[in-house]
């Protein structure tokens, strides 16, 4: 079976509990539990959150450990659905887990990948953009990538058709490093299936793939807005190419500046697309003309990953 603690094996029991039909918010679950301690607190029916959320999520956790065994035994099945798959997992109770992730408030508890995580991942910006780009936007998201890997940053996408596919495989032609955010659990069928070559390629050339979901999860219309959450949060920011108003990216968008992060909206996308220049105007996103205005407002990894110790060092403390 993939190699699991006890802690990391409680927590993703926690995960699993269900009663009627409902669960505990896992991002709940992820803030919450980030110490050996604070996951036992939890399985004794507590939460130990001040939040309006946490006190709605009391009765429903409770009413769920009485089926803890149900969902005991969810999580064995699922970690064997990832051994077979040959996945690793990594939590929020680990030091490995992505620095950029843990600082956001809707962070998963639990990642299952294929191919390392590394610490240099901390330096990554997603690039982003519509399944149905046009051979201009392709070219762009290309050069994008190639001038990232120039700098030495890793480049994150969401492996789907268009944009995504674009920023990888650019990314890979240009020797870099690219980590494919999954829609599906990490055993599922690569979705879309006409890029399992590509995240072969990916895992090949020294790459990730990383899901948030358990290993035998198919694509559904949820799990695609959830997938970006964390293409969002594992990376310093997000670089839409092209995207309309009803895109995806455009949804990466926003929860990119819900978590802080820097959103760079190409010139090209803002002169076309209504919502692109109000971001730009709001002030939650900086327009793009050239590679060093995404450049010069990120960090360096050492100092990322740094950041990130230190609040698993809080969550260590109790604090």
């Amino acid at each position: 079976m993939v190699s699991v603690t006890q802690e990391q094996k409680d927590l993703l029991t926690l995960c699993a509990l269900r009663a009627e039909r409902r669960s505990v918010d896992w991002s709940l679950l992820a803030r919450t539990c980030q110490s050996p301690e604070a996951v036992q607190v939890v399985l004794g029916g507590d939460i130990p959150e001040e939040s309006a959320v946490a006190q709605r999520a009391v009765p429903v956790l409770r009413q769920a450990l009485a089926g803890i065994d149900d969902a005991r035994q969810r999580v064995t099945d699922e970690l064997e659905q990832a051994e077979a798959a040959g996945a690793r997992l990594v939590t929020v109770l680990d030091p490995q887990y992505p620095a950029n992730l843990r600082l956001v408030p809707d962070l998963p508890p639990f990642l299952f990948h294929l191919g390392e995580l590394e610490d240099r991942d901390a330096r990554s910006v997603a690039v982003v953009g519509t399944r149905s780009a046009s051979d201009v936007g392709l070219r762009r998201a290309a050069r994008m990538a190639r001038g990232l890997v120039e700098h030495e940053v890793a480049v994150f996408s969401g492996l789907a058709k268009g944009i995504d596919s674009a920023a990888h495989t650019a990314t890979l032609d240009a020797g870099g490093r690219t980590v494919a955010v999954l829609g599906t659990g990490i055993a599922a069928k690569i979705y879309p299936a006409q890029n399992k070559t590509l995240a072969e390629r990916i895992l090949s050339s020294g790459g990730a793939l990383l899901s948030q979901f358990w290993p035998s999860s198919p694509p559904a219309t949820w799990t695609f807005p959830r997938r970006n959450v964390v293409t969002s949060g594992a990376s310093r920011g997000s670089v839409v190419v092209e995207a309309s108003s009803t895109s995806g990216a455009k949804m990466q968008a926003r929860i990119a500046a819900a978590h802080g992060k820097h959103v760079f909206v190409l010139h090209s996308l803002a002169a076309t697309e209504t919502w692109a220049q109000k971001m730009i105007d709001e002030g939650t996103a900086v327009e793009v003309t050239e590679l060093g205005d995404v450049l010069r407002r990120l960090g360096q990894p050492e100092k990322l990953q740094q950041v990130g110790q230190q609040r698993l060092q809080l969550a260590l403390a109790g604090l």
